[in-house]
């Protein structure tokens, strides 16, 4: 496993990626993308946008220029706006109120994360303890379990009845290997509630809780359980706020192939590809479509 003060790039993210294809959902793709500078041009074929937050609205603290004008003119057309993000490190309304700081206005009511998307499988799940991967921040309490921050103590790894990788801001290699051995001593259930592998951020990319929970069950032969794109789970929460919308005419925007346009293509919408600012930022994507044969409806250069 790679240091997490390792910056990995956008090859070893792809590659990653393709490594863990067959716990990904299997769908079918156009043949090829139609070619678009920003959203604006797509508007007569799209309804209903749904919209990564990385990559797409923002690079890490910085709202991606014009990305703020850009959701105003849908809004002036009629469309329909909710933000899917696999952001799971803190409560739903503390991610919008920050997509609203950075000049957006979009309501706690539009955006839907992976972090929602696990707590109502939480809500199912019988009364345990459970030790998360997560920040002093994570606002743990607003999961509705009985939940312990895993930090370098490790009993608490063998006392927690099931785990949880909610975030990795606060992850390293070290509280990695006492999961680790934790799990190898007694196998227990691990939820993952952001299946990224990485995420763009403003200088490098950031390793996530999906890397961790790979690395995990290739070392442990556990099996991880994602919620978030993608995994049907988050796209079922986006369908339950959205009511009745017409799939030909409703796209998941994204950055990355392997999470937004695949988990787009599964639930049966379109997909638009925004190859500018987040993982494939200052690459050709054109070989990784190829690769992969992961194929995105449309192809935008920016927002």
């Amino acid at each position: 496993m790679p240091s997490s003060n390792h910056s990995p790039g956008t090859a070893w993210a792809f590659e990653q990626y393709e490594a863990v294809r067959y716990v990904l959902p299997q769908t079918e793709f156009p043949a090829s993308s139609k070619i678009a500078r920003n959203l604006s041009e797509v508007g007569d074929s799209i309804d209903t946008f749904l919209l990564d937050a990385f990559g797409v609205l923002n690079v890490g603290d910085t709202a991606i220029p014009g990305a703020v004008e850009r959701m105003a003119a849908l809004r002036v057309a009629g469309k329909r706006l909710l933000v899917v993000s696999n952001s799971a490190s803190f409560p739903t309304p503390v991610s919008a109120e920050k997509y609203r700081s950075l000049g957006f206005d979009f309501t706690d009511d539009e955006v839907v994360s992976s972090r929602d998307a696990l707590k109502v499988r939480l809500q199912t799940q019988p009364p345990i303890l459970w030790g998360v991967a997560g920040m002093r921040s994570s606002e743990l309490e607003e999961l509705g379990v009985d939940a312990v921050l895993l930090e370098d103590d490790p009993k608490l790894y063998q006392r927690a009845e099931g785990f949880i990788l909610l975030s990795a801001g606060e992850w390293n290699d070290a509280r990695q290997t006492l999961l680790v051995e934790a799990i190898a001593q007694d196998m227990r259930p691990v939820f993952v509630g952001n299946p990224d592998i990485v995420a763009p951020r403003e200088n490098d990319l950031s390793l996530e809780p999906g890397f961790y929970a790979h690395d995990l069950a290739e070392k442990t032969g556990c099996a991880p359980v994602f919620y978030g794109k993608p995994f049907s789970n988050i796209y079922e929460l986006a369908r339950d706020r959205l009511g009745t919308v017409d799939p030909g005419r409703t796209a998941m925007v994204g950055d990355t192939l392997h999470t937004d346009v695949l988990g787009g293509a599964a639930a049966g919408f379109k997909t638009i590809l925004i190859e500018d600012h987040g993982l494939f930022a200052g690459s050709s994507v054109a070989p990784y479509i190829a690769e992969s044969g992961i194929v995105p409806s449309i192809r935008c250069a920016t927002t």
